[in-house]
């Protein structure tokens, strides 16, 4: 995003309003009663809530168009189940709350599951089962009150395959937020918090869900009470929406984007920050740290998540860095392999780095 406030703040209204104008459209289109959400107290879901919010005054529709569910599970903190029903509530939509653990047990008893015999075991299976039943209840709940479901996922987490295929969060009737990277999300929050397009109740609540980490919150917190991370699973989104510019926007091989990234990141006091960026939220990284999740990034990005790009449902282009969906800007093979971007990333970088980073020297 730019550094100089006036084109942040244009960049900012121009982005929300695109979003904002493709749901209106989308609304207008289908004769749709209501909107459904599935509504977390996290980033992409609360950004999806504030779009279909003001699509909704826009087209003279009540508030209460919009049927928001927050759906607990068995790793949902207090904190982020607590900003949902708040925000929720400051936006004065249709809410309700629906336990999905119950139902989340019956499947894993139903497969054979060993969470179902009480061991700890919280492996993607036990993750997917909680994020496609909440996709199955949204589904159901759109169908019954003759709506359709909003999805939340961003460009980010489609880039990196981070989301569950099929009956999951990869899939929803209209996919609003599909070409927003997360980074970008967060200064649209914070450009509708400045600008005063909510009331203070609203704006109170969105602060608190910038201020909370990144997790999809389906593993239940370990003995210390740390919750799941996904930026320790998947790499700094700041770092993963970087790359992905300069790859899709620009065609940039690995070894230019690492080399990129390091004159970008080397040194925080160096940065070119946003104005109002927070100055705890300013990173530096070094450059095995950025070749480490650059090598996760090309095997995520060219050699996995493909098939998951290739079947996705509606929605806007926002960005000049691009989109990902098939039928637009970006068309790939989903059996591709990711060996000759990442063959490309070692042979570029210093021995030393690549020792450290890969435990070899052999390009």
């Amino acid at each position: 995003v730019p550094n100089r406030p006036d084109k942040l703040d244009e960049d900012c209204y121009e982005a929300f309003n695109i979003q904002v104008d493709a749901l209106m459209r989308r609304i207008e289109a289908t004769g749709a009663k209501c909107l459904v959400i599935g509504i977390s107290g996290g980033l992409d879901s609360t950004h999806a809530l504030i779009v279909a919010a003001k699509a909704c005054d826009r087209l003279g529709l009540p508030r209460t168009t919009i049927r928001g569910y927050t759906m607990p599970g068995f790793g949902t903190s207090d904190h982020t189940k607590g900003n949902a029903h708040r925000l929720m509530a400051a936006m004065e939509i249709t809410a309700g709350e629906i336990d999905i653990t119950p139902a989340a047990r019956r499947m894993f008893e139903d497969i054979g599951h060993a969470f179902a015999q009480g061991e700890p075991v919280h492996d993607v299976t036990f993750e997917n089962v909680q994020a496609g039943l909440r996709t199955d209840y949204l589904f159901r709940l759109a169908g019954q009150h003759g709506g359709f479901v909003i999805g939340t996922g961003d460009l980010s987490e489609l880039a990196l395959g981070w989301c569950t295929y099929g009956v999951g969060d990869h899939m929803s009737h209209y996919a609003v937020n599909s070409g927003v990277p997360k980074t970008l999300i967060q200064y649209l929050i914070r450009w509708v918090i400045q600008t005063g397009q909510f009331t203070d109740a609203c704006s109170e609540v969105l602060g608190a869900v910038l201020d909370t980490e990144i997790s999809p919150e389906l593993v239940p917190p370990g003995a210390d009470g740390a919750v799941q991370s996904t930026e320790q699973l998947v790499g700094p989104y700041e770092l993963n929406d970087f790359f992905l510019h300069h790859v899709i926007r620009y065609g940039q091989r690995p070894g230019k984007v690492a080399f990129l990234a390091w004159h970008a990141w080397k040194a925080r006091e160096e940065g070119l920050w946003p104005a109002g960026f927070p100055a705890e939220g300013r990173s530096e990284y070094s450059l095995a740290t950025i070749a480490h999740w650059l090598d996760k990034f090309c095997a995520r990005f060219f050699g996995f998540s493909q098939f998951k790009r290739s079947a996705l449902p509606n929605g806007p282009k926002v960005s000049s860095q691009g989109a990902l969906s098939p039928r637009g800007d970006w068309r790939a093979p989903s059996d591709a392999v990711a060996t000759v971007w990442r063959d490309e990333l070692r042979g570029s970088l210093p021995d030393a780095v690549v020792r450290e980073v890969f435990g070899d020297t052999a390009h």
